[in-house]
């Protein structure tokens, strides 16, 4: 029998077969040391995060959804919502993922969305092992030269 790190080929088989996906609230991998979950925000915040750092990208969500985020990081306590503009749909082994971005004046959307969906496609796939099925983008405004975004109201 073929040998690879000093496993045979039938009992890598074997773990292989143990291997198993399901879904609730996240992913959860199954094998026979134990089990892996990874749940839905998680694919959420790498998909925001790697969006963010494409340069081109002025913002993700719509104006209620950063405004409640900027508002929530003025609250002691409370935690600034990391995964606006980022829907996530998971499956058994795969994701898909919704995007709302607004870009910035002068850059060519299509070649923007090109690498945000590489740029989220690898992150997401190589560190969490889902696979990605689709990264719909929704290009929803574009802040021109001199735009700035609203301050919240303050609370206090």
């Amino acid at each position: 029998m073929a040998e690879s790190g000093g496993r045979t080929s039938k009992e890598q088989a074997e773990t292989a077969e143990a291997v198993r996906w399901t879904t609730t609230a996240g992913e959860v991998a199954e094998t026979g040391q134990g089990r892996t979950t990874i749940g839905v925000v998680v694919v959420q915040k790498i998909a925001v995060t790697v969006t963010r750092e494409v340069p081109g990208v002025a913002a993700l969500g719509g104006g209620m959804a950063r405004a409640f985020g900027a508002l929530r990081e003025r609250i002691p306590g409370a935690s600034a919502a990391q995964t606006s503009g980022a829907n996530v749909e998971v499956g058994e082994k795969q994701t898909a993922i919704d995007l709302q971005i607004i870009v910035d004046y002068g850059v060519s959307v299509v070649e923007l969305a090109r690498a945000v969906r590489r740029n989220v496609i690898t992150a997401v796939e190589r560190m969490t092992g889902l696979q990605v099925v689709e990264v719909n983008i929704d290009v929803i405004d574009i802040r021109l030269p001199g735009e700035e975004e609203a301050a919240p109201t303050r609370v206090e």
